[in-house]
């Protein structure tokens, strides 16, 4: 069995607590508020519901008639920086990330480095294992029921209609279905950084699932803002908790991995019309897919969840970018931590102990000291991040299985003509409009308390 030393970053301010192991939680109300058994079933949230597609069948009559506040003033992403705001302001947050430095790092891509001091100050030591992406879910570990209820946001459902509405506070159980909680991530990486945690209470472990990918891209086309993404890190990956989550945060400029050009692989559809176009980056130091299109949101989500879940059936670790409100999908398997367990990684990068998830595989790199932030370079980054790709053999390897598993058939370029292959090379993608939120934004605490 492979292993490392892990220093997981805290996500929760229950995570360092005293974890014993024979201490069960039986009554209701355990006095911490948290999202255990104890509590939950009694407890009232802010409740969120998305407006379902038209296509949709409505599963779950989420919002009773009598509670609904129809949201259309106001938008998902103002309402969720409104309830970060005001997490901020309680200190529930382990450091004040909106004083962190950033800057673009000179050169081609622009890759985005950030000082973050405060994220690996308060960590507790544990044996991460590596070389499982599947594996089952450990009520004794730190997992998000363990938090405390000040955390929580508000729930994200889904409407029983075609449009949102926000209710202030709705019983946890009033559908037949476990809550999906948009809560804070104590420990942040940027401004909004927040955890999706589908179905809470089912305790499912770190795996994406159909239901759960869908439930992301609704949020992220909720925010209706492209520079609010979501992220994903699988086991091997970089994730620290195993249990199933979405990560989001707010970052008012592209992202180096959304600028760069791809190439469309041409595909033929073995079953059903999807419409979903595959392509791969291009110019970019780490081998990935992109998926867009899809006749329906239903269609995109199902491709790319069945493409994870044939990374995860073959142990090959990855992580997830959800851009562009939802409509494009980066799909990065790595082996950086496999390599750096078998002592092939430089330890130049190790003494950084920035691990390429996520975010950093995206070009937004979170550097802990002030030597390694004022250090950066475009050529340093380049580098990083090839440690974590994997090779051309390799990558060609999970390409194809991905795409059996998707349903999609790599037609090869032999039967393309010269025009035909030139068209596949998408150009560098133009900038989407201003931020709605620039860098110093503060939500009007007036206008948020009217919401209540």
């Amino acid at each position: 069995m492979l292993t490392i030393k892990r220093v997981p970053t805290v996500v929760s301010n229950y995570q360092e607590e005293d974890n014993n192991e024979e201490k069960q939680e039986t009554q209701l109300g355990c006095g911490r508020n948290c999202l255990g058994n104890c509590c939950l079933p009694v407890s009232n949230f802010p409740l969120y519901a998305f407006k379902k597609e038209r296509k949709e069948a409505c599963e779950n009559g989420v919002v009773p008639t009598s509670a609904k506040t129809d949201v259309s003033h106001i938008s998902f992403l103002s309402l969720l920086l409104g309830h970060w705001e005001d997490r901020i302001n309680r200190g529930l947050f382990r450091y004040d990330v909106t004083t962190c430095e950033t800057r673009i790092i000179p050169g081609q891509y622009g890759f985005i480095a950030q000082l973050n001091e405060g994220r690996h100050l308060k960590k507790r030591p544990t044996e991460f294992r590596i070389d499982q992406v599947l594996q089952p879910f450990d009520e004794n570990k730190f997992n998000f029921r363990k938090i405390g209820q000040e955390e929580v946001l508000f729930r994200f459902e889904q409407s029983n209609d075609h449009s949102s509405h926000y209710c202030p506070s709705a019983p946890v159980y009033s559908g037949s279905s476990p809550p999906n909680v948009i809560a804070i991530n104590v420990s942040p990486i940027e401004y909004g950084h927040v955890l999706l945690i589908p179905r809470l209470s089912d305790c499912l472990p770190q795996q994406i699932d159909n239901k759960s990918f869908l439930l992301a891209l609704h949020m992220a086309k909720e925010a209706a803002d492209p520079f609010f993404r979501l992220g994903y890190n699988s086991l091997g990956a970089f994730a620290t908790i195993n249990h199933l989550h979405f990560q989001a945060y707010y970052l008012g400029s592209l992202l180096p991995v959304e600028k760069v050009p791809t190439r469309r692989i041409i595909t033929m559809e073995r079953v059903h019309k999807r419409g979903v176009v595959v392509s791969e980056l291009l110019k970019y130091p780490v081998q990935a897919l992109v998926f867009q299109g899809g006749n329906t949101m239903q269609d995109l989500a199902d491709v790319v969840a069945k493409s994870c879940i044939t990374l995860q059936n073959s142990n090959t670790p990855y992580n997830i970018l959800i851009s562009d409100c939802g409509k494009k999908i980066f799909l990065f398997p790595q082996y950086y931590a496999k390599k750096q367990a078998l002592g092939e990684v430089s330890q130049e990068f190790l003494d950084t102990r920035v691990n390429p998830a996520a975010w950093e595989i995206s070009g937004h790199m979170v550097l802990k000291t002030r030597k390694d932030y004022d250090g950066a370079t475009e050529e340093y980054a380049l580098r990083f991040l090839a440690e974590a790709s994997l090779s051309e053999d390799r990558f060609q390897e999970v390409k194809a299985y991905v795409l059996e598993a998707a349903g999609l058939q790599e037609v090869a370029m032999d039967n393309v003509n010269k025009e035909d292959e030139r068209a596949l090379c998408e150009a560098e993608p133009s900038t989407p409009t201003a931020p709605c939120f620039p860098k110093d934004f503060m939500f009007p605490q007036e206008e948020f308390q009217l919401l209540f």
